[in-house]
């Protein structure tokens, strides 16, 4: 995966300059300036049209008027001058061109006249040696979609969760490709909850580590209580799992009950699945969150109990040592006439004493579980 970033992150700026049309699709702009389109091509019958490969979307949308199909524009954090001539090309409704281009929106679908906006939220899971209380365990982005009847226009935020070998292997299922826009909808859909899954899975890992951690004996010099950053860190990071879970349930459910225009009927079958798939995600995180106020609650709790046992065991020895401090300072007071003073064995015998009443109160305070 680090290979695949660094070979798009050395590609992108490379394209960004190229003076083809291809990149510079907005020609109210200077033909060498960037482009956030990172692939466009037209499907006919569910294959690609290689032969007549379009250059830009303007372009991809006359071989659709003139032959049929559908135009599949990819874009990459597009700014609003980059995104302006494909918006208006398209007829995309500008609240929803609004939000593809700020993006930090909550998973939901909404229709404006012939086209759906659908907006998910991508979680990539972050490897780490060691779980502290700073590491990060997800990692999150968003995949707009804008689907009509013939053109899907999928805008990505974020480093993380591209879609070129989603496009490569639907590319290879020619005869559900033929579906239209709505099979590429289906394809994203389920290319994310796949994610979630994977995630899911990884996660769960880490809290079963954390947990065995917390149950399990401390390490010599690792106070009771110590794992509450780790775990708490860890809710946090389930919390921002949930959110991009939770709100796509509905989304999913009424792309795969509701009869949809814009939706194949044989797609939709597919949607169910994609349905059961997040609702059982959500399950999981629900669980999770569930799950992790009970280990961080039997932290806190194992923690009082140590403060509890060390309290106990300050005041026994506290009360062993007063009676020694009891008896010195008796004898320290400096009176003229003192019992055995003048004694041969006065001194052992005190001694003695302080020895025999400390051992006895020792004895018991251990008897009774305080040391």
């Amino acid at each position: 995966m680090s290979m695949i970033r660094d070979l798009r992150a050395a590609v992108r700026p490379a394209l960004r300059k190229s003076a083809t049309p291809y990149n510079s699709y907005d020609t109210t702009r200077d033909p060498s300036a960037s482009s956030a389109v990172v692939d466009c091509a037209v499907y006919r019958d569910g294959a690609r049209l290689e032969s007549a490969s379009c250059q830009t979307p303007h372009e991809a949308m006359l071989r659709v008027r003139e032959g049929g199909g559908f135009a599949w524009i990819g874009l990459h954090e597009p700014t609003e001058e980059e995104f302006a001539g494909i918006a208006a090309e398209f007829g995309l409704h500008p609240l929803a061109v609004e939000d593809a281009v700020h993006a930090h929106q909550r998973p939901k679908l909404e229709r404006y006249d012939d086209t759906l906006f659908t907006v998910f939220k991508t979680i990539h899971y972050v490897e780490h040696a060691e779980l502290t209380a700073t590491s990060e365990v997800v990692e999150t982005g968003e995949v707009m979609c804008f689907t009509g009847r013939d053109f899907v226009i999928t805008v990505r935020h974020g480093g993380k969760g591209s879609l070129r070998a989603l496009r490569h292997g639907l590319q290879k299922d020619t005869e559900l490709l033929a579906k239209g826009p709505s099979a590429v909808l289906h394809a994203i859909a389920d290319h994310v909850v796949d994610g979630y899954i994977a995630v899911a899975a990884a996660v769960q890992d880490d809290i079963d580590e954390v947990e065995i951690d917390v149950f399990s004996a401390p390490a010599k010099g690792s106070p009771r209580g110590s794992d509450a950053g780790r775990i708490y860190q860890l809710k946090r990071e389930v919390l921002e799992f949930k959110r991009a879970v939770s709100p796509l349930l509905r989304p999913m459910q009424l792309l795969s009950e509701r009869p949809m225009r814009l939706v194949d009927p044989d797609i939709q079958k597919y949607f169910r699945d994609v349905a059961d798939h997040l609702a059982r995600v959500q399950e999981e995180v629900i669980g999770f969150d569930e799950l992790l106020n009970s280990i961080l609650q039997a932290n806190l709790a194992q923690a009082t109990v140590a403060q509890n046992e060390d309290m106990r065991k300050i005041t026994s020895w506290a009360a062993i040592i007063a009676v020694p401090t009891a008896v010195c300072g008796v004898y320290g007071m400096n009176f003229e006439y003192m019992p055995e003073l003048e004694w041969k064995y006065g001194y052992p015998m005190v001694l003695t004493g302080i020895i025999a009443v400390c051992f006895t109160i020792h004895r018991t305070l251990k008897r009774n579980g305080w040391l």
